[in-house]
């Protein structure tokens, strides 16, 4: 079921409200290294960490360039938000992926966030008779600090009595397990998207039931266009939306400054010195180009999962290159308005250093790899494109 234009209203003004509740507590969200809990309540009681969910299992199934509208209010506001809307709502569409148990146990709870994060080497999940037996290490767990459950991405191993059950790993499993059941790791000593409270985590022979386990490559249960966007995508793109909403807060920012800063050694004003109007013309039409390109990216992806029901691999390539160019563009926007503010650049309660961080944060995350555009620079050159896409 489409969403409705007055739902999407609501919806956008809904975003609009929590999002001035966020802007009152950025400084607590940045030096708390997390959204602090009556923040993160405010945005779970409007169901805003379930706008990608189907409707079945009471989340809002909103169209992806309609939750990408909702991203980008929030990452003008503060990236850390930002990206764990992004990231709590994209992974929340592995719902369809779960058993009805699961399902049941975990979002019964109007309050109920999914967290996780990347495994380490040493991770494993030994098959047992009820189920498995997990242990491992994770890390970059966004969003852990508000989140209820944990869903760990494991080998999985067949219990043989082997020393080294990665000998017999065959395939992934994502296991879900509450928070409180595994012992979690204050790694998180950053300067960008501090508020994403990004922890580790660490599980020791828990025993984990066949239903509270599923296939992160298992088909979705729910028929949907958005189910049909790789859930890489989804992040890659949603991630973009929120680097280049980060980069317009630090752009806004500089051209508020310029009309009351009078740089040392100057009589004028900075908005004054042609240098700053080539400047802020420079950052608006790179900011703007890479803005639109991956709106005509994600709406070509739309328009395809909405007639075809899947994507090319030329869409999908497409996405990826303005995803990443999105985050690499916004990186350099922000850079520019950090150095046209000179030193009122530099101290922590300029708007501009913090946006500085988080997009330099966010372009070293996997989203944000270079070797996206080798996989895009493939493709056009008529090879077999290598990569996450």
């Amino acid at each position: 079921m489409a969403t409705t234009r007055s739902e999407l209203k609501n919806y956008l003004n809904t975003a609009k409200e929590l999002a001035v509740l966020v802007s009152e507590n950025v400084d607590q969200i940045n030096e708390l290294r997390r959204i602090p809990r009556h923040v993160s309540d405010a945005i779970a009681k409007e169901g805003f960490f379930r706008l990608l969910m189907p409707r079945e299992l009471g989340g809002a199934e909103l169209e992806h360039p309609y939750f990408l509208k909702i991203v980008h209010i929030f990452g003008v506001i503060d990236g850390s938000t930002a990206w764990c809307i992004n990231q709590n709502n994209v992974f929340a569409t592995n719902s369809t992926r779960m058993t009805a148990e699961a399902v049941e146990k975990i979002y019964v709870d109007p309050l109920a966030v999914v967290t996780n994060g990347p495994p380490s080497s040493s991770t494993r999940a030994l098959i047992t008779e009820e189920g498995y037996s997990l242990t491992g290490h994770w890390n970059f767990s966004s969003g852990s600090r508000h989140g209820t459950w944990i869903a760990a991405l494991s080998p999985i191993g067949e219990e043989t009595g082997s020393k080294d059950p990665t000998q017999s790993r065959e395939g992934m499993r994502v296991l879900l397990l509450q928070q409180e059941q595994a012992e979690m790791i204050d790694t998180w000593q950053v300067n960008g998207l501090r508020g994403t409270g990004s922890f580790s985590f660490k599980i020791d022979n828990l025993s984990i039931p066949n239903e509270m386990t599923y296939d992160p490559n298992g088909k979705p249960k729910y028929c949907n266009p958005l189910y049909s966007i790789p859930t890489t995508l989804l992040f890659s793109s949603g991630f973009a939306t929120v680097a280049l909403g980060c980069a317009r807060a630090a752009l806004d920012a500089a051209i508020e400054l310029s009309s009351t800063k009078r740089p040392g050694f100057s009589k004028n004003h900075l908005y004054q010195d042609i240098t700053t109007q080539r400047s802020i013309g420079n950052a608006e039409a790179i900011w703007g180009s890479a803005k639109a390109y991956l709106k005509e990216c994600t709406d070509q992806v739309w328009s395809a999962v909405n007639t075809e029901g899947s994507l090319t691999t030329e869409q999908r390539i497409r996405l990826r290159l303005a995803s990443t160019y999105g985050i690499r563009k916004a990186v350099e926007v922000t850079g520019m308005a950090y150095t046209l503010c000179g030193s009122t650049s530099i101290f922590e309660f300029s708007p501009i250093q913090r946006r500085f961080q988080d997009v330099n944060v966010i372009s070293q995350q996997i989203q944000g790899r270079l070797t996206h555009y080798d996989s895009a620079g493939q493709f056009f050159l008529g090879m077999e494109p290598e990569g996450i896409f």
